[in-house]
């Protein structure tokens, strides 16, 4: 529900920064990364419910609410690829690194993914009166799988921290170098508002999804561990969901706001944060 009601609060904004600009590539990103968080919540809701449903769509909710987060992690990852990107400058060298990471990154997921799906299925199971969509997985080796294979998105996000700290930190020791005015609150804003919170929302998945590859954890039976599982659950649908499409609102609404104060002749000082040198909040930012 936390998917639905983001939409909903944030809907005016994406109207005027997404539908009615011209479209790119952020806009395609946006667009696939919103409303595929509105399918994966549909069909998570479905598979707790009791409705009943045949085993061949439980095998469809199932393979589902596996590969989507695959598809948007993905997504996700281009979308910071090419705010890194922007933010060196443009450099070849570095896309072309980005570029081998994130393909890295998906591969592995994917074939981890699939090796997860193998003897995997979605039932349908009657408790207590019940209907319910279950998962069955055989095997152990299986059951592991499902959180390892987050491991591959867990590195590719921390290099992206990595890289965008770094980034920011010469940024600001080359600003305090120079006698350029620095103000803050202009350069930074975008990382302040968004993508710091993107970045925590990140390490918090990462760290429950680490922990739950302890044996002591993944096979406990204790409220405790129920508890982490239900965390993590909603840590990632958070991430991916909630603030994976604020990261391109945010960057819009900013450079919108860049250009109206230009209009009104103020100066502001800004961090080379888009691609092609432009300040449009139509463009690939």
């Amino acid at each position: 529900m936390a998917v639905v009601y983001d939409w909903v609060l944030s809907f005016e904004q994406e109207l005027e920064l997404v539908w009615r600009q011209r479209w790119s590539l952020m806009t395609v990103l946006y667009i696939c990364v919103r409303y595929l968080g509105i399918l994966y919540c549909v069909v998570d809701v479905l598979g707790n419910i009791s409705v009943s449903i045949t085993d061949a769509v439980s095998n469809l909710l199932y393979f589902t609410l596996i590969w989507m987060p695959v598809v948007v992690n993905t997504m996700l990852g281009v979308i910071m690829m090419t705010r890194i990107h922007a933010m060196y400058q443009q450099s070849r060298k570095m896309l072309i690194f980005l570029v081998v990471l994130l393909l890295a990154s998906t591969i592995a997921s994917g074939v981890m993914s699939v090796m997860e799906a193998i003897g995997a299925s979605g039932v349908e199971a009657v408790l207590s009166g019940y209907h319910m969509c279950l998962s069955n997985i055989p095997d152990t080796e299986e059951i592991n799988l499902s959180h390892e294979v987050f491991i591959p998105t867990t590195v590719w996000d921390m290099l992206a921290l990595i890289l965008a700290v770094w980034i920011v930190v010469k940024h600001v020791y080359e600003l305090r170098q120079s006698s350029t005015r620095f103000t803050f609150a202009d350069c930074f804003m975008v990382l302040i508002q968004s993508h710091v919170l993107y970045f925590v929302a990140v390490v918090t998945v990462s760290c429950l999804n680490l922990s739950l590859l302890s044996p002591y954890i993944l096979y406990s039976a204790s409220v405790g561990s129920d508890i982490d599982t239900f965390i993590l659950h909603i840590a990632k649908v958070v991430q991916m969901f909630v603030l994976g499409p604020r990261l391109i609102l945010s960057v819009r609404e900013y450079y919108a706001k860049l250009v109206t104060r230009s209009d009104e002749g103020t100066g502001v000082t800004t961090i080379a944060f888009q691609e092609r040198g432009q300040v449009s909040t139509g463009g690939d930012v």
